[in-house]
Formats: C-alpha cells, structure tokens, sequence
C-alpha cells in the first residue's frame, strides 16, 4: 500500500513520543533513585542489568505473539493502543514513587522498572513490525523507517535538552515533585502518539485467532499481559493504602 503523508506523519509522531518514554527512563531513573531517592548505586544497577537480561526472553516471545496476533482491529492496533497506556501509567508509577522504607523502596523500583520494560516492549516490537505490513517495497520500507528513526532522535534530544529544566521550573526546590511532572507530561503525549500511529498508519484486521490455534509462545505471551495487568492493580491498591 502506498502510504499518504498523513500516514508518515503519524508513524513519526509515535516515534517521537515512544523514544521520549525511553530516553526519560534510560537517562533519569538512576538519577532519580540513587540521587534523589537515595537508593545505592549498586543495586540500582542491579536492577538494570537483571531487566535487560529478562527483555533477552522477553523480547522474541512478543514477537512470536504480535506476528500470530489476528483481530477485528488488525496484527498491531491492539497491541500499540494497550502496551502505550499500560507503559504511560508505569512510567509515571516509576517516577512518582511514594513515601516508604528503603527496604520496600527497593522492591518498589525492581517490580516497576521491570514492568516498565514488559510493557514497553508490549509496544516496541508492534510499532517496527508493521513496517513491512504497510509498504510495498524495500524503498518504501526503508523510507518509512527512517522517518521512525529520525523522529525517534527528535524525542531523545526534547527529553536531553528539557528535562532537567522542567523539573526545576515544575518542581521548584523538590525534584522528586518535578520528575513527577515531566513523567506525566511525558506520558500523555506518548499516549497521544500512539493513538495517532494506531489510528492512521496500522493496517486492519481480517479474521481472529481462537485459544485453540495459539501455541506456547502465545499462551506465555497472554500470561505475561494478565500478570502485567495484576501488578499494575497491585500498585494502585499500594497507592491506595499509602495516602490512608
């Protein structure tokens, strides 16, 4: 198919808001926790290290999923729609810690951080996967893909330039409050994005796949999204209990 300009534009926009999620949390979250939390080096460190090994596993068994993946709304659509809220409302979990003991701290960050990554893979790997779904050569694939890449820069250098200053203007003599604010912002217009990448760019769906055509990879993948769905649930209730 060949794609309209609306079309480019609205892929590059969800590029421009996913690579700000990333470069938000890849950048700042050590910062966050070890400076302004007061978390220890070495185990924030830990963490990251113990969530990129599981995106190892995580990562491939997504996209088994997303390519077995057959709905009304198309391969991608639910997957970008769902995996952009669920990662917006973690991001700003991530950054709105609230106030507890170093100990639950610690776990607080490892469970968050790690779903952090689970869902934004939940995302991640639709939005490159339709690349080939909606062009028709390699020309146009590559095109469309270096409108991704470009608008993905354009997001890590708004988050490189402006973060910091807005944590300072928003949060005024407390950074936590001012991390607090970018991570919303943030992740509202990542939501935004997505919603116009889903909406304008993704190719629709034909048929469904019932529960007795999917194999293991999906049946893994299905868990990981209701176990995602459960901590997220876990954390509101958290959320709930802390501001009684």
């Amino acid at each position: 198919m060949e794609l309209t300009l609306k079309q480019k534009s609205a892929f590059g926009i969800g590029a421009v808001g996913k690579d700000m999620v990333y470069a938000l949390s890849a950048s700042y979250v050590m910062y966050y926790y070890q400076d302004v939390l007061g978390l220890s080096a070495s185990f924030v460190g830990l963490v990251l290290m113990a969530a990129r090994l599981f995106d190892a596993f995580n990562d491939p068994f997504m996209g088994i999923l997303v390519a077995k993946t057959r709905t009304r709304w198309g391969r991608f659509r639910p997957w970008i729609v769902s995996g952009s809220v669920l990662n917006a409302l973690v991001l700003y979990a991530l950054f709105a810690a609230p106030v507890m003991g170093q100990a639950a701290l610690m776990v607080y960050f490892s469970v968050v951080y790690i779903l952090w990554g689970v869902t934004y893979t939940m995302m991640d790997i639709p939005y490159w996967s339709m690349i080939p779904a909606v062009t028709r050569t390699p020309a146009d694939r590559e095109n469309l893909s270096m409108v991704g890449r470009t608008c993905a820069g354009v997001g890590s250098a708004l988050i490189a330039m402006f973060t910091m200053l807005l944590v300072g203007a928003l949060g005024g003599d407390s950074e936590k409050a001012g991390f607090r604010w970018v991570a919303l912002i943030v992740a509202v217009l990542f939501v935004a994005g997505s919603n116009l990448t889903s909406g304008w760019t993704t190719p629709p769906g034909r048929f469904m796949t019932t529960v007795a055509e999917m194999g293991l990879s999906e049946v893994f993948g299905m868990a990981i999204l209701f176990v995602v769905l459960g901590i997220v649930i876990m954390m509101v209730e958290l959320f709930r209990r802390d501001k009684q």
